[in-house]
């Protein structure tokens, strides 16, 4: 062995890089100065025979020595650095390689991102960290980087390298970031990979990437270097127009769906078409994708999320959900994304226990676990995993081009105690999550930074105040909440038989005392009918007949109360079946006059609710709603305004959730003039008896409901009409 070579070895090192304990393996590993002896390269190679370099300008190549049995090998040569070379490796089966060194490349990430991500302020993480297809001085490759604070060592490990975690060992940026990094030239897009992490205890585990843009389709997938860039948007006509397209004057009718539950075919591409030609003839003005982040469970329906970053593989590439989204923008439909950061899936290959500590959640169960969805919740007092979160709802709106996210189940991220029995109290003994409170108003403050129309929703079925307040106000800035709150009184109260439902008429009427204090939306969505539950139709009191015509009430109502509006898919359909994971859409239902006649109804109610200003343009605000009547408990009878901006724009409605008709009904009115029926959901179109009032009706001075005039009408039975000022 050559004496100075040996001298200039460090032999602790050397066994740290040989026993894949190294976070630091270019203290050692690649080519250094070596003063008078010129340049000390070293290598490590475990399946290597022989190795040695070929360096620019040199006819013959070096041949290393090996120093230790275990692959390690070293060379001196008499040429000063900086200088271009290659390993050449013949491996012990006899195969021949040229290869880059990927320690001969300088640091790619820069302090102050660094400092950035530590602090919690890198809005776009996902280009610093991840795998990114780059170059690094002039040779292409894929820079990976990810933060494992507590990591002994981690290496990229995948089908460019055998797997093997001893060749590509990341060298970590400093203990105060946690970050590793490498730079693997010759890599390319299609590459699967993923992080080999040897934790403190020695205890070794693969991880795909957190960051990671693709995954496979298989169990124990591995992520996929994917190039995010190539895609060529072509919709920005709708998205200059976007914000006024979810503005809260605006319109919205929203479809809720589980892709995979539209038709036969579940991609990204093939589903776009067909899904969009339905949603425009059924009047939807948007499409909600249940989570289409990379999950295994089916059977939680994509609310286990395994990577945050990656769309589910089930469904197809990046490139396939851009096509989805750029598709259904084409034809005037904006796209919502269901999005779960209240908690993650607890699966081994992913951020659970990821660098054989609890980074991502807490170490303490009475945090990190959370027993009702059986998933582990983020510890939100770190920095890095607000970050962490905070730049993905970025990702999806910048990235993916995202009409809006819907946060999901805001309440266990609010509340500490909630599902749980035992909890742990915040610093100052309360049962609020300060750190939750910070994240989603950073998140609603990014989003809407961005100034490109993005809404935020949150599912929050709590009395949290100031969902939708702003953030400078304490508010967490969220453009929308879900009123849950009415649904389920709503569904309650309609539950009864109508002789019943007087004793419980104020469920009906209660929610417009809370109707304006949030943004609301109204959600007819798969919770509320699943899980033994029942459908919208098995909930329904009667006979089958009177089933159905308590659905089209309840959907006249639902058109013509203050909030925009989402329906579950097989909801306008009429299906009796309750909504489980998976469940295929029963389109054999238009077959049925029955369903046939739901949907028309549902159609039209879009049409109306999108045309009429009185229905949608004040419906965020208290003026646009006054009652006329709601205190006839015993008819189960409620009328009210709807107005708009101008007040020739207002419009009657009448509420009938009792299976009685009335022929000559007295309701106040606003004024002395005429009034003109414009919508009935008892008409015979949609299987009703046609119960109407085909005239135009001229108002008496009668006084009714504390009103000066009034007009006396017919009242169809379970039915929603509507009048207008003529």
């Amino acid at each position: 062995m050559n004496k100075k070579l040996y001298n200039l070895m460090d032999w602790a090192e050397i066994e740290a890089v040989t026993y894949s304990e190294e976070d630091h393996p270019k203290k050692l590993l690649g080519a250094r100065n070596a003063g008078r002896n010129g340049t000390l390269i070293q290598a490590f190679f475990p399946e290597a025979k022989s190795v040695s370099v070929k360096a620019d300008r040199v006819k013959e190549p070096y041949p290393m020595e090996l120093m230790d049995e275990s692959g390690y090998f070293a060379v001196l040569i008499r040429k000063k650095i900086p200088f271009h070379y290659v390993y050449e490796i013949e491996t012990k089966d006899g195969r021949n390689l040229t290869l880059e060194d990927p320690y001969a490349y300088p640091q790619v990430i820069t302090d102050r991102n660094s400092k950035k991500f530590r602090n919690g302020i890198l809005r776009y993480a996902w280009e610093t960290l991840g795998a990114h297809i780059t170059s690094v001085e002039g040779k292409d490759g894929v820079h990976f980087a990810v933060w494992a604070p507590d990591a002994m060592r981690v290496s990229v490990v995948g089908d460019f390298n055998d797997w093997d975690g001893r060749v590509h060992e990341m060298e970590k940026l400093s203990d105060e970031s946690g970050i590793f990094e490498i730079f693997i030239p010759g890599v390319s897009e299609g590459a699967l990979y993923k992080y080999e992490i040897k934790a403190g205890n020695g205890t070794v585990t693969l991880k795909a990437d957190p960051y990671g843009f693709a995954m496979e389709t298989k169990e124990d997938a591995a992520s996929v270097v994917t190039d995010l860039s190539s895609f060529r948007w072509t919709d920005e006509d709708w998205m200059a127009e976007r914000d006024k397209k979810q503005g809260s004057e605006n319109p919205m009718v929203i479809y809720e769906l589980q892709l995979s539950s539209f038709g036969k075919k579940e991609g990204f591409k093939d589903v776009a078409p067909e899904l969009a030609k339905y949603l425009k003839s059924s009047g939807y003005t948007h499409v909600e994708l249940l989570p289409v982040m990379e999950y295994r469970n089916e059977d939680a329906a994509g609310y286990h999320t395994l990577s945050f970053y990656a769309p589910a593989a089930r469904y197809g590439t990046p490139a396939d959900l851009m096509y989805f989204i750029n598709y259904m923008h084409s034809q005037e439909i904006g796209v919502i994304l269901d999005w779960s950061p209240a908690h993650f899936d607890d699966s081994l290959s992913g951020l659970a226990r990821f660098d054989g500590s609890c980074i991502y959640e807490s170490s303490d169960p009475r945090r990190s676990f959370h027993p009702d969805p059986g998933t582990l919740t983020f510890d939100l007092s770190r920095p890095e995993v607000r970050n962490f979160l905070m730049s993905n709802a970025l990702f999806w709106v910048r990235i993916y081009h995202a009409d809006g996210l819907k946060a999901d189940n805001t309440a266990s991220m609010l509340y500490l105690d909630y599902g749980r029995e035992d909890y742990l109290p915040n610093i100052y003994g309360g049962k609020e999550n300060t750190d939750a409170v910070e994240l989603l108003q950073n998140i609603t403050n990014e989003v809407h930074k961005e100034k490109n129309g993005a809404i935020m929703i949150a599912e929050d079925n709590s009395a949290w105040p100031g969902m939708t307040g702003d953030t400078a106000d304490g508010g967490l800035g969220f453009d929308y909440k879900w009123n849950e709150s009415w649904r389920d009184d709503f569904l309650t109260y309609l539950s009864y038989d109508p002789f019943f439902r007087t004793d419980h008429y104020g469920e009906l009427c209660f929610s417009i005392v809370y109707a304006y204090a949030e943004k609301f939306m109204l959600p007819m969505t798969h919770d509320a009918f699943s899980n033994d539950k029942g459908s919208f139709v098995h909930r329904m009191p009667g006979n089958h007949e009177e089933k159905y015509a308590n659905l089209k009430a309840s959907l006249g109502f639902m058109f013509t109360y203050p909030g925009k509006k989402i329906l579950t898919a097989g909801l306008d359909l009429g299906d009796e079946e309750e909504w489980y994971p998976g469940k295929k859409i029963n389109w054999d239902l238009l077959n049925n006059t029955e369903n046939k006649e739901v949907h028309e109804l549902l159609k039209d109610l879009s049409e109306l609710y999108k045309s009429r200003n009185a229905l949608h343009e004040l419906s965020m605000e208290e003026s646009g709603f006054e009652w006329i009547n709601c205190i006839s408990a015993n008819e189960n009878i409620l009328v009210f305004m709807r107005k708009g901006k101008k007040e020739s724009d207002t419009l009657i409605v009448v509420v009938n959730f009792e299976n009685i008709p009335r022929k000559n009904y007295k309701i106040g009115v606003p004024k002395a003039g005429k009034y003109k029926e414009i919508f009935n959901t008892d008409a015979e179109k949609y299987g009703g008896f046609d119960f109407r009032n085909s005239h135009v009706l001229k108002s008496e001075k009668d006084e009714c409901d504390g009103r000066e005039n009034s007009i006396r009408i017919k009242v169809p039975p379970l039915s929603v009409t509507v009048f207008e000022i003529v």
